[in-house]
């Protein structure tokens, strides 16, 4: 018993070097985006002012850990979006190669009937830019997204 006490004592360090320091849970998932992106374009469809305004505030279960939706209007301006409303969305460029028109690839996915834009941005705790992958649709005439860290 103390022996196996003692390895997983050891090992734990390993561990968090090997994974980061992250603790699972910590991200969400490819699949809570999904659902958060699947609630967020029905609430968008059942009542649009109500859930952009929810979404924005991340309430009503659009904030869940770095899991936000964020939708952009037809005039290509953040519509709900914790806090770059009435900024261009179609104008978001990539963190790390600012050739790469992220806003355009939303637009362009959600006009298409949804799919993936994959991408580099920060955590919002910070730092340099890492892989994200938006999961993108449509909601009327609102395109939103939710992105997760793969």
């Amino acid at each position: 018993m103390k022996l196996a006490k003692l390895v997983g004592v050891l090992t734990l360090p390993i561990l968090l070097a090997v994974s980061g320091g992250a603790v699972a849970g910590d991200h969400g998932t490819a699949a809570e985006a999904k659902a958060m992106l699947d609630k967020a374009v029905a609430a968008v469809k059942a009542d649009k002012a109500a859930a952009l305004a929810q979404i924005s505030k991340g309430e009503g279960g659009f904030k869940d850990r770095d899991l936000y939706p964020f939708c952009g209007g037809p005039d290509g301006n953040f519509t709900a979006h914790p806090k770059l409303i009435g900024q261009s969305m179609r104008g978001l460029m990539d963190k790390a190669n600012p050739s790469f028109a992220v806003g355009e690839a939303l637009y362009k996915a959600g006009d298409a009937g949804g799919g993936e834009v994959k991408y580099m941005w920060p955590m919002p705790t910070g730092g340099d830019p890492i892989a994200k992958i938006a999961l993108v649709a449509k909601a009327g005439d609102q395109i939103c997204a939710v992105g997760y860290y793969p």
